[in-house]
């Protein structure tokens, strides 16, 4: 076959799946499938825990992840591009001089969250590492790209680096309607649903605010939780009288979760950083009513379909919360045909057509 026919070799590491309920292990998924369902112009070869790579159908190749690979490093010398999905990686650091290279950058979170200075320069030494080389470095929102180009001065990049938005893409159920064998004492009751890790920056606290005057339950689904800030949570939820009220779920499979959107009155995100938000996303794909905070790139995802906590006031957020439900109520058809509308456009086809896209065009 003459050579200009013959299909170039990438990699794309992920490495994250080994964390297969945290949302870049979603996301690694979600490009997997997508590349994996569309007519393909390159041989993929995935490096990642090969027991959570999920099932495929075309002919690519696994690199089983090895905890020794940090040490005794992959040899990359056939692939003619390097895709690295996480700043924070710590792996691929290095690239051949004929090679392409491209760096997903999901946040830059250290520098905003309150983080020790050691833990600041640890984290910009490490993303040092992995965009230093990077020919293209792509941002999951808006948002991440413009806190990047400003803070562009702490990394010394290629001069002809290319930063460019592809959105996180998302692999919706099929079916709306799931069931659960689990017998949840608050399943027939109204609540409010929150997804993410017990962090402070995700800022979970402020939702017992919303628990005032009403008989309402909160439902936590968290993967993860900071030891200080749970036992902080949990000594407020106390104090407030709420311990039958709050629930907090961990390690939720996918189902179990959807059958939870499915059931809730609406799902609350007052995350004080975000480099995208997925469950967002995943709560308008079922038609609720979404309350995000106004910060980072929440505003960017929920569009004018949610609505937004302007501050953490217990009064503000309360008015906020009974305007939102009573406005989405009023109108409760067309608001689900639009959430449902905007859900699909974070699709895990459009993001591995992007992805495709970029790595044609670092190579052609």
């Amino acid at each position: 076959m003459p050579t200009f026919f013959m299909k170039k070799n990438i990699l794309i590491d992920v490495e994250r799946l080994k964390y297969p309920r945290s949302g870049i292990a979603n996301v690694c998924i979600s490009l997997i499938k997508g590349l994996d369902e569309k007519l393909c112009h390159f041989n993929y070869t995935f490096y990642g825990p090969a027991t959570n790579i999920p099932a495929i159908q075309s002919d690519f190749k696994i690199i089983n992840w090895k905890f020794w690979h940090k040490k005794i490093k992959v040899n990359t010398s056939s692939f003619s591009l390097i895709h690295v999905t996480h700043q924070l990686s710590d792996y691929f650091h290095s690239k051949k001089s004929n090679q392409k290279k491209v760096v997903t950058l999901h946040d830059l979170n250290f520098l905003h969250d309150k983080s020790s200075a050691r833990k600041i320069e640890k984290s910009k030494k490490l993303v040092q590492k992995n965009i230093g080389n990077a020919d293209a470095i792509v941002c999951i929102s808006e948002f991440v790209k413009n806190d990047f180009l400003k803070n562009k001065h702490l990394f010394t990049l290629k001069n002809d680096v290319e930063v460019e938005v592809i959105y996180n893409g998302l692999i919706f159920p099929k079916n709306e309607k799931f069931s659960s064998k689990k017998k949840y004492e608050f399943i027939d009751r109204k609540f409010i649903l929150n997804i993410g890790v017990l962090f402070p920056k995700k800022n979970q606290e402020v939702l017992l605010e919303l628990l005032k005057d009403n008989d309402q339950d909160l439902v936590l689904i968290t993967s993860s939780a900071k030891s200080a800030y749970k036992e902080s949570f949990l000594e407020k939820v106390k104090n407030s009288g709420f311990e039958k009220r709050v629930h907090i779920l961990e390690n939720v499979e996918n189902n179990e979760k959807y059958f939870l959107l499915q059931h809730c009155e609406s799902y609350c995100h007052p995350s004080l950083a975000e480099g995208f938000g997925i469950p967002p996303v995943e709560a308008m794909y079922f038609g609720k009513p979404i309350f995000l905070s106004n910060l980072t790139s929440l505003p960017e995802i929920g569009g004018d379909l949610a609505f937004y906590f302007n501050n953490f006031s217990g009064d503000s957020m309360r008015k906020t919360y009974s305007e939102g439900i009573e406005k989405f109520y009023a109108d409760q058809e067309n608001f689900i045909t639009k959430l449902k509308e905007r859900a699909s456009q974070f699709s895990y086809k459009q993001m591995a057509a992007s992805y495709e896209k970029l790595y044609e065009r670092l190579l052609n």
